[in-house]
């Protein structure tokens, strides 16, 4: 028999989907030999109700390879034209530190890290976040700083429902916005007004306190860019009784008087200006600060400082009891993505710089601005302000004639309002930059010379802010700040903070309802290309067809995956993505003349962000009960959508089960709500469970949102960044969130905006881009099908040493189980926190913690993961089962055992006492495969209540450091 293989055959040894799918052949056989099944088929066909299957495959198209993928993506990016861009209004282009674009934005050892649950193998990212909220409250002068939000419009509106929850001004249902601020933000938090029920009046600034309002937001320097002390402005909202509120920008504050000093009680804005690029829109990471009396409201996530249980300084993510995981309705937002990835980068920029570096980047822009406004009035030019930080205000008759001249001259200026454009020079911009910008203003023959202006324009650091507006206080005194200004010292404290970290590139990281799988390089390359990096999101559109193009062929893609009819990418996390959902369900029903339509049915097994959204939108939560078996209870359903027939606006359930299994009842369960009028949302967060084999649409769903960062591979980045795209049926498409700015194409004009930019984080949609285009049609329902056979194999070994919580038909689980260690904990005193620690020691980052049954484990090993690495994880648990065996036998007390110590550090086991009931090797090598790749993690267990009763937000103070 001949060996010879077809040219066909060699070239599909370099298929991307063998690549992605972890387990070979070989392996796949043995695992459904453990599963006692002949194929993967068997194994769907007992594990998929037959009546949700999809009858027809996908029709995405053949996997492309990755050399493929790549070459077309870059033709389809070279349709986008990389002005000039001086459009600013949140904006701007910026240097990425090549050490920083390379060993963060490029490295799996920052972007594939989960959310630092568990803080003793996540010290490293937390140092740097806590960087970022140092950064946030020195620069904003008030005492708190979040470790980051979503974007600055959402950011304003998060601040707008803070001061609704803390004034003083009960009977106040209005909240103001200066006329001022950035158009996208007035759009963004407009539209959260109207789910919350609260009036918006946009109007001059000093028109504040003429309102019965409850808080006031002010941009500063304003989007037109003067620079106003609002010093009195605040003063007359808090005389109000109300909560001032400052959008700010971050580079401005390193000459500004901080906002804090003014009065303001929120400060927010923007960190993409240092140092992380324009991307269309997005990710980028937005700072929020405000006073500590306000700590129980602030949204989003703190980084705090607690001890260790050997007394060392750890951080920890504080007072986790605020976030809507736990207190569903009740939260304080729906916020469950941060900008993580993001944040680190402006702070490492921050630390790179330094307080001085990052002061003559400010100066530098500051002079360009005062170079260009003074050569435009020497020239007869009229200004619309006699102040500026970076941005100019032109007022021109000519406008038309001289916006035409500066796109023939491949230049973009602001140009919202008749009769004046707007100039926001930037970090990049250099001198021939500015006699660029004369050419175009004046026409070429002008004379202006940029040394003569800059020597005439003054001696001074400063000019175009007031006198009184200049910062005087110091800033960013901290060492980490001050200590890592040459490369090399920067490459080592990055890569420092890097080995304090368990990532993807360490261990599987199994966590159930988090889908933490393979992020491909070839994914993530097209990310940093210039290309996708450097555009203004509010560029034309004729500018970005690149973009366009491959954001029109990945809403084809989703639209043929979901079985739904339309697709906005707009929404930057899968929170926002409920939000944005909700939204077109209220507004379809108010369309129909049924507003007040108003309960949403939440199973009790559900999301915390599922409650947190439907709060968000005004939806009154009714909770549905689940069953023994963990699934819909549905006579319970049936008389709770009898009881609010009039009123249901819809019900929120995950599909599989937030439990980890495929309901039967699913299609029954869209038809009860469906007869009593109401619409189906389907969370999307077990969608690598559907993709190619059942779908959200074919079920009966109106409605989901895409975690893009869980099924789709965008990396979660530390907690960060997201992108929960809305899928829905072509009723609700009416319904989608537009922009005011541009004008997203397929959406009703005039919906409001849900995040700042029209398409979200428009720079990482190439991820999910290439990985459907390199899987196709049948590597997409390949992975899904392997995630349920790596599933079930895994559960099926477990279940000889731990009890399964649930189940579905026939046995099988869908792409992750729940262990239920509640019964190990009565009988031994060992919980299931203890159980999270030890695996530390073996290696590896819990699985998801107590959620969505308290004292369980829930497990997801995606069909990235090999049977060798599934394997090793296996035999961590069992060996963990074996020490809690021998606390339960009496062998090692319940005080004194490996778990209750976990996790051990390298020095803890070198220290030079040890009264354990075990041996230090033990300790730190419980199995052979421990030693061959040690991870250590850096601090022991953390006290959690220590870090929430003294509460500490930003970079312990220097003395610390002599102590």
């Amino acid at each position: 028999m001949s060996n010879a293989k077809s040219l066909e055959q060699l070239e599909q040894k370099q298929d991307f989907i063998r690549r992605h799918i972890g387990p070979t052949p070989a392996q796949v056989s043995d695992m459904l030999s453990a599963l006692n099944v002949s194929s993967v088929e068997e194994l769907i066909t007992q594990t998929v109700p037959a009546g949700i299957r999809l009858e027809q495959g996908l029709a995405v198209g053949e996997s492309r390879t990755e050399v493929e993928a790549l070459s077309y993506l870059k033709s389809v990016a070279s349709q986008n034209k990389i002005f000039k861009s001086y459009i600013g209004q949140g904006y701007h282009p910026t240097h990425v530190p090549n050490v920083i674009l390379r060993n963060v934005l490029e490295n799996p050892g920052w972007y594939t890290a989960y959310t630092p649950y568990q803080p003793e193998i996540a010290q490293g990212r937390l140092e740097s976040l806590l960087n970022f909220q140092t950064l946030t409250i020195d620069i904003t002068g008030l005492d708190l700083a979040s470790a980051s939000l979503l974007d600055e419009s959402t950011a304003a509106a998060e601040a707008m429902a803070l001061a609704k929850r803390v004034s003083k001004a009960k009977k106040a249902n209005i909240f103001f916005i200066a006329d001022d601020v950035h158009t996208q933000t007035i759009d963004v938090v407009t539209t959260r007004a109207e789910q919350f029920g609260f009036e918006v009046v946009v109007g001059p600034a000093a028109d504040a306190a003429n309102h019965e309002i409850f808080g006031a937001l002010f941009q500063y320097p304003t989007t037109s860019g003067e620079v106003v002390d609002i010093t009195d402005l605040i003063a007359q909202v808090q005389d109000k009784k109300a909560i001032a509120c400052v959008a700010a920008d971050i580079m401005s504050l390193m000459l500004l008087k901080a906002p804090g000093k003014l009065g303001a009680d929120v400060v927010l804005g923007s960190a993409q200006r240092f140092g992380v690029p324009m991307g269309y829109g997005g990710p980028h990471a937005a700072f929020f600060a405000t006073r500590d009396k306000y700590k129980r409201s602030l949204p989003g996530r703190i980084i705090g400082v607690s001890k260790d249980r050997l007394g060392n300084d750890a951080l920890r993510m504080a007072m986790q009891t605020r976030e809507q995981h736990i207190r569903r309705e009740k939260a304080n937002s729906n916020i469950c993505t941060a900008q993580v990835l993001l944040a680190n980068m402006a702070a490492f920029y921050a630390v790179y710089h330094g307080p001085q570096g990052l002061k003559t980047i400010a100066q530098r822009i500051n002079r360009f601005a005062s170079i260009l406004a003074t050569g435009l009035k020497a020239k007869g030019v009229s200004l619309k302000h006699d102040t500026w930080f970076d941005t100019i205000t032109v007022v021109a008759d000519n406008k038309e004639e001289i916006v035409a001249r500066a796109i023939a001259a491949e230049t973009n200026f602001a140009t919202n309002h008749a009769g004046e454009f707007s100039v926001s020079v930037n970090e990049t911009t250099t001198r021939a930059d500015v006699l660029a910008l004369f050419d175009i203003i004046l026409g070429e023959g002008h004379g202006l010379d940029v040394a003569a202006l800059d020597a005439q324009v003054s001696a001074d650091d400063i000019t175009g802010i007031p006198a009184s507006l200049v910062r005087d206080d110091e800033i960013l005194t901290h060492p980490n700040f001050n200590s890592y200004h040459s490369e090399t010292e920067m490459l080592r404290y990055i890569k420092r903070l890097e080995n304090k970290d368990l990532a993807l590139n360490h261990s599987m990281i199994s966590l159930g309802s988090c889908t933490m799988k393979l992020n491909a390089t070839a994914e993530m390359i097209p990310v940093t290309w210039p290309e996708f990096a450097e555009l203004h999101p509010f560029c034309p559109l004729d500018q970005a067809q690149g973009y366009q193009t491959m954001i029109g062929e990945l809403h084809d893609w989703l639209v043929n995956i979901t079985g739904y009819d339309a697709v906005s990418m707009q929404p930057n996390s899968g929170a926002q993505g409920e939000y944005a959902g909700l939204i077109a369900i209220r507004k379809y029903h108010e369309s129909r003349g049924e507003g007040h339509r108003n309960v949403c049915l939440i199973p009790s097994s559900a999301h915390g962000t599922n409650p947190a959204s439907a709060q968000m939108a005004s939806m009154k939560v009714v909770v549905v009960a689940c069953d023994d078996d963990g699934n819909i209870d549905m006579a319970d359903l049936k008389a709770k959508a009898e009881e609010v027939s009039e009123n249901l606006s819809c019900i929120m359930v995950t599909y599989p089960s937030t439990h980890g299994v495929y309901e039967e009842s699913i299609r029954e369960v869209c038809e009860i709500v469906h007869q009593h009028g109401g619409q189906v949302y389907m969370d999307g967060a077990n969608m690598n469970a559907q993709v190619g084999v059942t779908s959200p649409g074919s079920i009966g769903s109106d409605v989901s949102h895409l975690n893009l960062h869980k099924t789709f591979c965008i990396p979660h980045g530390g907690g960060g960044p997201g992108v929960g795209p809305i899928g829905v049926k072509s009723h609700l498409a009416p319904f989608m969130p537009n922009h005011s700015v541009i004008n997203v194409p397929g959406t009703t004009e005039g919906n409001g905006a849900v995040s700042a930019a029209p398409y979200g984080s428009a720079a990482i949609l190439p991820i999910s881009w290439a990985y459907i285009t390199m899987m196709g049609s049948q590597g997409l329902k390949d992975a899904t099908e392997m995630a349920i056979v790596n599933a079930n194999y895994l559960t099926e070994k477990l279940s000889e040493h731990y009890p399964i919580l649930y189940r579905g038909q026939n046995n099988r689980v869908a792409h992750e189980c729940i262990v239920d260690l509640r019964p190990l904990k009565e009988a031994s005193g060992i919980t299931e926190m203890d159980i999270a620690k030890r695996l530390m020691d073996y290696g590896f980052h819990a699985p998801t913690m107590s959620f969505p049954v308290a004292g369980t484990l829930m497990i997801e090993p995606t069909e990235s993961e090999s049977k060798v690495e599934i394997d090793r994880f296996i035999e961590a648990m069992v060996s963990i089962r074996e020490e809690v065996r021998k606390v339960e036998n009496g062998e090692w007390s319940v005080e004194n055992n490996p778990l209750v110590f976990a996790p051990h550090t390298q020095a803890d086991v070198l220290g030079n006492e040890w009264d354990r009931a075990y041996d230090r090797f033990y300790a730190a090598f419980p199995v052979k495969a421990v030693a061959k790749d040690k991870f250590w993690p850096t601090v022991t267990r953390i006290d959690d209540v220590l870090g929430d009763r003294n509460l500490i937000c930003s970079c312990p103070a220097v003395e610390t450091y002599a102590e």
